[in-house]
């Protein structure tokens, strides 16, 4: 584990659609633009917001959407090139921002070199892939369905040496942790041979993998990973607000208790890959999952935008990611004011947060359960003691009492925004 990780509070950023790049762009769009300069006048409203971390979505070079990627080395042109990206990480380490890259290693886009030489009969190249020789020819395994996408095989040797020389290749340029993408899909195995060698240069790495359903500490202790995603906090809190129903979310938090006491989960309430939050609940419950997300244990990730109360709906079609991963305007004074109260709310959660780092690993004890109504207190390992109380009736309310008798009371007025 390192030693900044649980202090670290992400801003989570998808750079193809921040930058208003063309996600499936013609070939005259492939033009080298250096769009990631587009990120620098951000990072003092992410220092503003509270956050110490910049979480960057695919940036290297690929076919479509970032996660079908044909050269692990180079930063997508769309994005701009080494340089730009030497000059974001420069910018982020003048304001002590970390940046997390994002790593897919479970697949790659079959238009990568290795890939069609695999395809075409380089037996080194077939030693990277997962590939099947049948009577008709060699096939791929492909990533969930998307026959884009060719699986690597991680059985391989030749794809551990990869990973780890592309892991270490952007830690070297400045990065200073990975999401593992898909981790879900790759045996831990896989992770437990590759990150020694990735630690051996770089000790103070972090490394959080993508993990959606499955025994979260059994995959962080056989892996060697530092944390997963904590989706099932993530479901919890949305859905108990939703159907407002605080027994599922009661049920949740003591299951969040036991994950704390193997590692610290990264927590979130929204992604690249969901509905927005205040899509799913409206402003107001919104506003309550927030006070959710800041005052229990783990190593919070705020996507971009939710601050601002924004809208959008994921949906299973083509372009069905893009109402999620939007493009923000040249600098935040063009925000609209109407995201204004949502982005106090965070403010003022982060600041009691930062005001007492034990609620990283603090574990919870509940007061009060029932339907509409809930009450907890966030404990830390030397006493200290948060209360968070939870009301959705007549209207949704939340009151936070810290452990310096300070009050903030949240009304359903927090979360107006666009």
């Amino acid at each position: 584990m390192s030693s900044w990780s649980d202090s670290c509070i992400w801003w989570h950023v998808y750079p193809l659609g921040f930058t208003g790049a063309p996600i499936r762009p013609t070939e005259a769009e492939r033009v080298l633009t250096p769009r990631l300069d587009a990120l620098e006048p951000w990072l003092d409203y992410l220092i503003a917001l509270g956050a110490n971390g910049l979480a960057l979505g695919p940036i290297f070079t690929s076919e479509t959407h970032g996660y079908d990627t044909v050269d692990f080395y180079s930063i997508d042109p769309r994005l701009g090139d080494d340089a730009a990206f030497d000059r974001l990480i420069a910018a982020c380490r003048r304001r002590g921002i970390n940046v997390m890259l994002d790593g897919v290693f479970n697949h790659v886009g079959t238009a990568h070199p290795s890939f069609r030489a695999a395809m075409a009969g380089d037996e080194r190249a077939q030693e990277l892939f997962r590939l099947e020789h049948t009577d008709a020819g060699v096939t791929h395994q492909d990533f969930e369905g998307h026959r884009g996408l060719a699986a690597l095989n991680h059985d391989s040797d030749a794809v551990v040496e990869l990973v780890a020389d592309v892991m270490r290749h952007w830690l070297r340029r400045g990065a200073m942790a990975w999401r593992l993408d898909a981790a879900y899909a790759v045996p831990p195995e896989f992770w437990a041979r590759v990150l020694p060698r990735v630690r051996e240069e770089f000790p103070e790495a972090w490394f959080m993998g993508e993990v959606i359903h499955g025994d979260y500490a059994d995959i962080v202790t056989r892996s060697g990973m530092d944390s997963v995603t904590q989706y099932e906090l993530w479901k919890a809190i949305w859905s108990s607000l939703l159907d407002e129903n605080f027994f599922e979310l009661d049920w949740c938090l003591k299951r969040h208790n036991e994950l704390l006491a193997a590692f610290t989960p990264l927590t979130f309430i929204g992604n690249h890959d969901v509905t927005r939050i205040a899509t799913r609940l409206g402003g107001a419950k919104a506003a309550l999952a927030v006070v959710l997300l800041l005052t229990v244990g783990g190593i919070p990730s705020i996507y971009y935008g939710d601050e601002q109360a924004f809208r959008g709906e994921k949906t299973e079609r083509l372009g069905g990611d893009d109402d999620v991963r939007p493009a923000f305007p040249a600098g935040p004074e063009q925000l609209s004011p109407l995201g204004a109260p949502m982005l106090r709310l965070y403010q003022d959660l982060i600041a009691l947060r930062r005001r007492n780092p034990w609620l990283a690993t603090a574990t919870t004890v509940t007061r009060h359960l029932d339907n509409r109504a809930y009450s907890y207190d966030t404990l830390g390992p030397d006493g200290q003691r948060l209360a968070v109380e939870l009301r959705l009736e007549p209207a949704p309310v939340a009151v936070v009492t810290a452990p310096d008798g300070q009050v903030l009371r949240i009304g359903g007025d927090a979360g107006s925004g666009q």
